[in-house]
């Protein structure tokens, strides 16, 4: 039996439904969370330690507003999903820049921690369901775990594209071609859906940035030199868009009378 907060009302799920917008919208998300943490530590020159604490205090001021809403709202979840987003690639880039620890041990740690809040989190509620995010408890353990899912993609990204000097490109097409394995095993052989859910969220991750480092990058590391200004307006530009699109969207199903969906994942 799932433990549900009473506080809570049953059904005002905090975060969104899995459609292709929700794909489509993370998938921008973790891509100008590269090239945002990019522009803010070397274009504007805050260093990589400033932008950090920066980023940390929004994340935390978004985080705090996103609590405090009864169910999902749009604008509140999807700023929060950037900043994480941020604030993931930080993390990798302080464990690699400053305190000198190889990818290859971020990697490792990144995958231990996120199969440990996993572990936790079905042990004190016993589903994995993003459906089910009805309580605090709940949606705290969600948070951490996309944290951890944002360092984890930053880390492999990285350590793919460039410390076994795949490139931008090959790497992106590789984590694209595994997202299209997942899909196939998740349409065809039936995989678990929520397994599906979550390991494709990972790996939206590495490929969003190296796509994002392939746009970003000057020519001579392997990108095509639009800077990072320039990626993370135009990325930035598309999110908005679409989450006007999605509130009007969920406006309009407020209105309109539905029929309650039964059926979720368990």
């Amino acid at each position: 039996m799932e433990q549900i907060d009473k506080r809570i009302e049953p059904g005002l799920s905090r975060v969104p439904e899995v459609t292709l917008d929700f794909w489509l919208i993370k998938l921008l998300a973790v891509t100008m969370g590269e090239t945002a943490a990019d522009y803010l530590a070397v274009n504007l020159g805050f260093g990589l330690t400033t932008t950090s604490a920066l980023m940390a205090g929004l994340l935390c001021i978004a985080l705090a507003v996103q609590f405090s809403m009864r169910r999902y709202v749009p604008w509140a979840y999807w700023i929060a999903v950037v900043l994480i987003s941020v604030v993931g690639t930080l993390v990798t880039d302080n464990l690699t820049d400053n305190f000198g620890i190889p990818l290859e041990t971020s990697t490792i740690l990144f995958t231990v921690l996120l199969c440990t809040t996993f572990a936790v989190w079905y042990a004190l509620e016993r589903t994995l369901s993003i459906h089910t995010i009805y309580s605090f408890r709940r949606e705290a353990m969600y948070w951490l775990a996309i944290l951890f899912t944002f360092a984890l993609g930053t880390a492999a990204g990285d350590l793919v594209a460039e410390q076994f000097e795949f490139g931008y490109l090959t790497t992106g097409l590789i984590f694209g071609g595994v997202i299209g394995v997942i899909a196939f095993a998740y349409f065809v052989l039936n995989l678990n859906a929520i397994l599906a859910f979550w390991l494709a969220y990972i790996f939206t991750r590495p490929l969003g940035a190296s796509f994002g480092d392939l746009l970003s990058q000057p020519v001579e590391y392997g990108g095509l030199g639009f800077g990072t200004t320039y990626t993370s307006l135009m990325f930035l530009a598309a999110i908005i868009a679409l989450v006007a699109f999605m509130t009007l969207r969920q406006r309009e199903a407020h209105i309109t009378p539905i029929m309650p969906k039964t059926a979720g994942l368990k």
